[in-house]
């Protein structure tokens, strides 16, 4: 109040007046805003952070690099990691008793089952319509039928027709406005028959219990993961994919939660835990963490990746036991396929995972009556969830059941392989605008000619035209090819994406064929500048959704974008390049995969393999929605492709 009646009874022209009073402190800098306005205008001081810039930027990206692979590879040492705990407060006990006494019975009726679907040739409904019937359940059919784009040769098929069976158990205590679902595949031959028998006896159990507040939809699907496509896509009025489906009859409430079941023997010696799904996507850790709670309680022996825990993880084979497990789930993951059923349900954020039955040389053996009492004690607890699980991670990775890697301990090994991506734009950019260089008389100026559109935007669009044409004409023109060369459907998909892509490497040629003249010194650092930021924003968002693709890709791109200039050796830095290109990683992680899974090939195996892994991931692509094929066709491989023009700059 004082203040403004001071400033009342001034005037402005008054050398007492508030405004003249208040100006020369403002004009007052300290010594610390001073250091730091100099160091932005100081022309001596911005020309020396320029050159340490310059002279340390290799140095700095090379340690980086470094630092990032030693990160993740830290990131399975034990005491590096964190014990997993149950999160959600309606899962956080196990005391519950399970009292499934049908393992025998169960048996028998897969047997039953296997009977009459080698009987029929292929699903038995009206057997399976019946048999739910009997147990109380409403019982749906669902037919449907795919066409695929070109035969899968893994699984000799081309036009499938199937039906899912599903019976529903209805919520005796609750609205029906929440269910749950255990699922097992109808398999062909001999497999998975005893995993529909305890699904039909856990069925008639749960029947006779009172407690459940959720639906419980039994299902049997056909043709593994397309029925489960169909089925889902029917539940949720969706179609992504373009599949013939007849409508749902019968509908239960919304799926909170669900487990498909996978079992091919009559005992098994551990249970396995599935959990990658579509695109890398991973249901909630507590999901998981009960799945080990239960085994824990029981007395089943669990694994994850097929591989039981170790505690000597201060021994240098623990160590690597470690790395190896979760080595598995990265290479799992990276590659976006779904692992199992369960995998298609998590598109629908539908927490769900695959259990499977392992019977090994080991003399521990556990019964089909304990894994139905496991089941039951999952589902038990599953039934107490008010609201759908959130409340642990979504992104993490395990090396082992016990222990796991949050996304805030993984992510700094992928920064630290991105800040290198910044860095060389950084130094680019600095290298761009700096002031053009004197001559030795000091009398003239070297002027570098300003690099034209043309030059810069002509690899950009040929790049990408031929990533687009590595994604549209592999099943566009299978049937060209088969007229024309002695090679199957799948085969000329195969070698006409492999031909694009060899392809590719003429684009220098192209590029500078409809250039005016020749490219600039300016014109390869402002394509290289625009190719490494390109970069960075790609890696930067597959790592967001699935952190193992984007990370290994990172690896072997990252070096590719740091080192290559016109001025290096072309024929080493050539080799080095299509070695790190994404085809050769590709090959590179199928050798490796089938290393750490203790199954390793030779060179002509592996190179059919190869062949096979391309084939099923367009197939993965048109059938599911898998995003990895065109990621690499659309972005990734033009993105390269800037990369091989920059070292063959004229």
């Amino acid at each position: 109040m004082v203040i403004s009646q001071t400033q009342k009874r001034t005037k402005p022209g008054d050398s007492g007046s508030f405004d003249n009073a208040a100006t020369p402190a403002m004009n007052v800098s300290g010594p610390g805003v001073g250091n730091k306005m100099g160091l932005l205008s100081d022309p001596n001081r911005r020309r020396a952070l320029i050159s340490l810039l310059t002279r340390l930027n290799a140095p700095i990206c090379a340690l980086c690099y470094f630092a990032g692979v030693c990160w993740f590879m830290g990131l399975a040492f034990e005491p590096f990691t964190l014990r997993t705990y149950m999160s959600e407060n309606a899962m956080g006990s196990t005391m519950v008793e399970e009292r499934f006494p049908s393992g025998e019975r169960a048996l028998a009726t897969g047997k039953e089952f296997a009977a009459h679907k080698k009987k029929v040739g292929g699903m038995p409904v009206d057997w399976l319509v019946k048999t739910m019937q009997a147990r109380g359940l409403e019982v749906f059919t669902q037919s449907f039928s795919r066409t695929l784009p070109f035969p899968d040769e893994n699984k000799e098929r081309y036009i499938v027709k199937g039906t899912n069976v599903y019976g529903i158990l209805r919520a005796p205590r609750a609205p029906r406005t929440e269910a749950l679902v255990l699922s097992a595949p109808c398999s062909p031959g001999e497999n998975n028959n005893q995993a529909v028998g305890l699904l039909l006896g856990l069925a008639h159990y749960f029947r006779s219990q009172v407690f459940w507040a959720k639906d419980i939809i039994f299902l049997v699907n056909e043709h593994d993961l397309i029925g489960m496509q169909a089925w889902l896509e029917g539940y949720h009025h969706t179609n992504t994919t373009g599949m013939d489906w007849s409508p749902l009859q019968g509908r239960g409430g919304s799926i909170q939660a669900a487990l498909s079941l996978e079992l091919s023997s009559d005992v098994i010696t551990s249970l396995d835990i599935i959990l990658e799904g579509l695109n890398g996507q991973l249901p909630n850790l507590d999901l998981a963490n009960l799945f080990y709670a239960f085994c824990q309680k029981i007395g089943v022996l669990c694994t994850i990746q097929g591989r039981l825990q170790r505690n000597d993880w201060d021994s240098v084979s623990g160590y690597s036991h470690a790395v190896q497990t979760m080595m598995l789930m990265v290479m799992k993951q990276a590659s976006g396929r779904p692992w199992g059923d369960h995998g298609l349900f998590l598109r629908y954020h539908i927490e769900a995972a695959t259990i499977k039955g392992i019977n090994s040389f080991r003399q521990y053996k556990t019964d089909v009556t304990t894994v139905g009492r496991l089941l039951e004690g999952m589902f038990r607890k599953l039934n107490n969830l008010l609201e759908r699980l959130h409340q642990s991670y979504f992104f993490y990775l395990m090396p082992s059941l016990s222990h796991f890697v949050s996304i805030g301990y993984y992510m700094p090994a992928f920064g630290l392989l991105a800040v290198i991506l910044l860095l060389r734009a950084l130094g680019l950019w600095v290298q761009l605008a700096s002031p053009p260089v004197r001559a030795a008389d000091g009398v003239g100026d070297i002027v570098q000619s300003s690099p034209g559109v043309l030059s810069v935007l002509t690899p950009l669009v040929i790049s990408h035209l031929t990533g687009a044409a590595l994604y549209i004409l592999p099943t566009r023109f299978q049937e060209i090819a088969v007229e024309h060369f002695p090679v199957s459907e799948t085969e000329a998909v195969v070698l006409t994406a492999i031909a694009i892509y060899t392809a590719g490497l003429a684009l220098p040629h192209n590029t500078h064929r409809l250039l005016s003249g020749e490219g600039t010194e300016q014109g390869w650092r402002v394509l290289k500048l625009v190719a490494v930021l390109y970069l960075a924003v790609l890696l930067g968002c597959t790592a967001l959704i699935n952190f193992s693709l984007g990370f290994i890709l990172a690896l072997t791109l990252v070096p590719v974008a740091a080192f290559v200039t016109p001025h290096v050796p072309k024929t080493l830095s050539a080799i080095v390049l299509v070695i790190l290109s994404p085809a050769f990683t590709l090959l590179f992680s199928v050798f490796f995969f089938q290393e750490l899974e203790e199954m390793p090939v030779s060179f002509q195996d592996g190179w059919l393999l190869y062949l096979s892994v391309i084939s099923q991931g367009i197939l993965d692509h048109y059938l599911y929605g898998s995003l990895v094929y065109p990621l690499i066709a659309l972005m990734i491989f033009p993105c390269w492709l800037l990369f091989w023009n920059i070292l063959f700059w004229k």
